[in-house]
């Protein structure tokens, strides 16, 4: 995989750009039916700023894409093409079929662009085919997609996996060799587990025992505490020094089924996303760590990639392509992978509260006061 290179509009902090939404959200004058927002015209190759961008999501689980990702990208939408731009939203539940359908109407109202963060990547390249012969561009948004995608928005999420390994093994030390873990990774169908799970397995290999191994159908987290039973279980709680957990959802599930189980010490365990729960679980120490991606940057630039190629600016869009990914067919896909932090304990106050994701009061609740005293989060 390529190595990130950050082009384009300078990008503000996400506090200024959810201070500025309620406003933006306003001029995008968007509607709902049946799950989606708004209407388009016809696609065009070039278009002004009366343009219309479909957006779809997988899910609301993953706390992210409603609190972050959908109103940044609305946001940077109606900044863009001066509150004349509409964005068609629709959220999939987790469904593929439900996403197909969302796509199909959005391909049959003629929205000019398309950005899908699929449920099943394979599920949904009929659809992607459906647009490219209306001749609407499509757009992966943080999961790639099959399918004649035209770009891709992301992280490097090789390196996501790798980073949250990394933590592993820094906590296991010279322990590791002798230590069983266990790997919670994500579901199948997204073809960013496999990357995950490639990067964390260039820290595993051949360095630490794998005593068990589960993917986990829809990022459940009530799937990920089942099988946490299950490898309990197998492997022996006071066996099991280490857990990888994929993302932030099922990191709450595995740590719930670790105290079930007893467990009075918490051993390490990762995630993803930087949910509000696990920043909190990091503060107390139950979690060991969390990727933090930015959000912002990926909704923003995501943004700027499908107003720039609705209205033909080449020159800005190709700067936010300088990347590329290995697509389906072997098809290289011009892309934009946004850099990853591993957050700790030790910088929350440079990366989450830095950014305006949350501030410190949100974080250091009653509960959690004394644990953000002893690290300095105050």
């Amino acid at each position: 995989m390529s190595a990130p290179v950050l082009c384009g509009t300078p990008v503000p902090r996400i506090a200024l750009a959810l201070a500025a939404a309620t406003s933006a959200l306003a001029l995008t004058a968007c509607g709902a039916v049946d799950g989606i927002g708004g209407s388009g015209d016809s696609a065009t190759a070039a278009k002004g700023d009366d343009i219309t961008v479909g957006l779809l999501l997988p899910d609301r689980d993953t706390a992210r894409f409603e609190t972050f990702d959908h109103p940044i990208f609305e946001k940077e939408v109606a900044s863009l093409t001066h509150g004349k731009g509409k964005v068609v939203y629709a959220n999939a539940d987790a469904n593929p079929a439900t996403q197909s359908r969302q796509f199909r109407r959005m391909v049959d109202r003629k929205v000019d662009i398309v950005l899908v963060d699929a449920v099943d990547a394979r599920a949904v390249e009929p659809e992607v085919r459906r647009a490219k012969d209306a001749g609407i561009p499509v757009i992966a948004y943080d999961r790639l997609a099959r399918g004649p995608i035209d770009a891709y928005v992301s992280h490097d999420n090789e390196l996501v996996g790798e980073v949250q390994g990394r933590a592993i093994m820094t906590a296991l030390g010279s322990k590791a060799e002798t230590s069983d873990i266990v790997m919670m990774n994500g579901d199948p169908a997204d073809p960013n587990t496999a990357w995950f799970k490639e990067g964390a397995m260039e820290e595993f290999r051949n360095r630490v025992r794998i005593a068990k191994a589960y993917d986990t159908a829809k990022w459940s987290p009530a799937a990920a505490e089942s099988n946490m039973r299950k490898a309990i279980r197998a492997v022996g709680l006071k066996n099991i020094a280490a857990v990888y957990s994929a993302n932030d959802g099922m990191a709450g599930a595995v740590i719930d089924a670790l105290k079930e189980a007893g467990a009075t010490r918490i051993p390490p365990v990762t995630g993803q996303d930087a949910n509000l729960d696990a920043v909190q679980r990091v503060v107390s120490g139950e979690q060991y760590m969390t990727v933090y991606k930015s959000f912002l940057d990926e909704a923003t630039q995501a943004a700027q990639m499908a107003v720039y190629k609705v209205q033909g600016k080449d020159i800005q869009y190709d700067a936010l392509t300088r990347d590329e990914v290995d697509g389906s067919g072997g098809r290289k896909i011009p892309a934009t992978l946004v850099p990853v932090v591993s957050l700790t304990r030790d910088n929350i106050k440079d990366t989450v509260v830095a950014d305006g994701v949350y501030s410190v009061r949100r974080i250091c609740t009653p509960k959690y006061a004394a644990d953000c005293a002893a690290i300095g989060l105050e």
